[in-house]
């Protein structure tokens, strides 16, 4: 099993290039990160930004159920210039720091991010496919990205000649201090589909919104693409209830679902098998809480829940894994 939706972070210590902003620091959500992270500010700075990657491998390396996962960059938000507007960017995580970083560890792969609104982002795109990135990843309420622009033709089809996939938040996001939700409308993915772009809607739109309708039902209209794919990361949170069921529970989508974690919130206090009280056995509850590797709590919960392995689709056929990369191995 490869965990397609991991994320890492960094205050840009050890020469990472990351930042964090003001704002952000500011908030309540940068002291939850930390911890659900494992790490402590002091570390960070004594150790440099390198070490919550080294402690997501270290983690990943414990769990029997799940041997790899893909560790996301996170571009920023571009200015009118193209270039990087940092006033505007609240968590800023450049490729080049993740995909150094992750050669280091055989269980990490490397998850670039572009935003293709930047002066230079064919080239950006160009280097990461030659970094080794299995995919690109968008968060478009908070990189102002609008996937339904035609200004983004040129970049969708660069993406498909590389065989690159794109990961695209869909649904409302809550994880940062401000964001544009309607970005995160499913139906603006119908550009890079009719394309021929692989697609993968993060969080199966499982929150939110749009026009009046839920963004949920949106992405049930894009079930005919046969490039569409979706993400079941972040579904099982005490602020998404019944949203993996809904999933689970839609047939068309069945062999089309890929797991992720939306790490490290799947090792917060966000999850919870206790919030599924209603649902579970409770003994049966207790015994997943006991689970001590987060990856093998994760992925048991969601079995528990209806998940089953005919419904995923081997990550392996969808990412872009370097050759002699060999994602399913433990070294």
């Amino acid at each position: 099993m490869i965990d397609i939706h991991c994320h890492t972070a960094g205050i840009g210590t050890g020469g990472s290039g990351c930042f964090v902003s003001p704002r952000m620091r500011r908030s309540f959500r940068y002291r939850f990160y930390l911890k659900a992270f494992g790490v402590t500010e002091r570390e960070l700075l004594t150790d440099g930004d390198r070490l919550i990657m080294q402690r997501i491998s270290q983690a990943l390396a414990r769990s029997r159920r799940v041997s790899a996962a893909v560790i996301l960059a996170l571009d920023g938000v571009a200015a009118r210039d193209g270039e990087l507007d940092k006033a505007a960017t609240e968590i800023y995580i450049p490729n080049e720091f993740v995909a150094n970083e992750v050669r280091r560890y055989p269980n990490l792969l490397f998850g670039a991010s572009i935003n293709p609104l930047r002066r230079d982002a064919l080239r950006r795109l160009e280097e990461a496919a030659s970094d080794g990135a299995v995919l690109v990843k968008w968060l478009p309420p908070i990189q102002h990205i609008d996937p339904a622009d035609q200004e983004l033709v040129p970049f969708y089809l660069r993406l498909k000649e590389l065989g690159l996939p794109l990961l695209s938040h869909t649904g409302s996001e809550h994880s940062f201090t401000r964001a544009r939700n309607e970005f995160g409308d499913p139906e603006r993915l119908r550009l890079p589909l009719s394309l021929g772009v692989t697609v993968i809607a993060a969080h199966g739109a499982g929150s939110g919104r749009n026009q009046g309708e839920s963004n949920f039902e949106r992405l049930f209209r894009l079930r005919d693409y046969p490039n569409f794919f979706v993400d079941i990361s972040a579904l099982t949170q005490l602020n998404r209830p019944g949203q993996l069921a809904r999933l689970l529970q839609c047939r068309e989508f069945h062999g089309r679902l890929l797991y992720g974690t939306d790490m490290p919130l799947a090792n917060s206090v966000l999850v919870s098998p206790l919030a599924f009280l209603f649902r579970l056995p409770f003994l049966q509850l207790i015994g997943i809480t006991r689970i001590e590797n987060c990856w093998d709590r994760d992925l048991t919960l969601k079995e528990k829940l209806g998940l089953r392995n005919e419904m995923l689709v081997d990550a392996r056929k969808i990412l872009k894994i370097p050759p002699g990369r060999d994602a399913g191995s433990r070294e």
